[in-house]
């Protein structure tokens, strides 16, 4: 999932789509059981590229099934007591996103007027923040851009307060109990579906398929560490940051 908040990406992809992505706008490749992309700001373009990308975990239901991409110009923008909102994906506050989802997801950017507001959550989901600018009070916590703040389920409202205004953006969805294996640009659920993954990719292969426009080009992949490569497990209090 990529959300830019300044520049111009190029996406080109095995699928055959070719689309110039710009602020407001959301680009979402499911890789399925396998796809190759390039993402490459254009040379005309001289403003920095500044955005979020996240990758999100398709469930066992849906992780083997046909690669697919979609781009979307027109999300549906809300504008609410103390703060204004661009719903990326999922359902927030009587908006919903056209954006497809696997699990039940949330990704909100969000702008924060200054003063204090609440934004209603669903307690089911667990929820994350994350200051890309500007001061931030959550639930008098105070946060920083950059790092991101797990705040875990149970939440059914947030309360935030900024001084002088600040751009952030909310994620939530349920929590996800599936194992995952991770390593370079493959997931997996064992580390043998990695070393498969890998050696497919290496023969270039037409699992991962071709991508028009840079001739023969690809990035190898890097030698596989000398383990073997165990899934990312949940800790009691979320997530364990490994």
């Amino acid at each position: 999932m990529t959300w830019p908040f300044a520049g111009e990406i190029r996406h080109r992809d095995s699928l055959g789509s070719d689309v110039m992505l710009r602020p407001g706008e959301l680009n979402l490749m499911t890789s399925g059981r396998g796809v190759s992309h390039s993402e490459i700001s254009p040379d005309t373009s001289d403003q920095q590229l500044h955005g979020l990308q996240l990758w999100v975990a398709s469930p066992e239901a849906t992780r083997h099934s046909p690669a697919r991409f979609e781009h979307h110009g027109d999300l549906p923008h809300l504008e609410l007591e103390g703060l204004s909102a661009t719903l990326l994906v999922g359902d927030f506050l009587g908006g919903h996103s056209p954006a497809r989802v696997d699990t039940p997801l949330l990704g909100v950017d969000l702008t924060l007027k200054p003063g204090t507001c609440s934004v209603q959550l669903d307690a089911t989901f667990e929820h994350a923040l994350m200051v890309v600018n500007g001061d931030v009070l959550c639930d008098d916590i105070p946060l920083t851009a950059g790092p991101l703040l797990y705040l875990g389920t149970g939440r059914n409202a947030l309360k935030l307060s900024s001084q002088f205004g600040a751009h952030l953006v909310l994620l939530g969805g349920e929590p996800f109990e599936e194992e995952l294996v991770m390593w370079w640009n493959f997931v997996g659920r064992s580390h043998d579906e990695i070393v498969d993954a890998r050696k497919t990719w290496q023969q270039a292969a037409e699992r991962f398929g071709h991508v028009v426009g840079h001739g023969d080009e690809r990035i190898p992949a890097p030698p596989l560490p000398n383990l073997r490569l165990k899934p990312r497990r949940r800790t009691a209090g979320g997530p364990d940051g490994h």
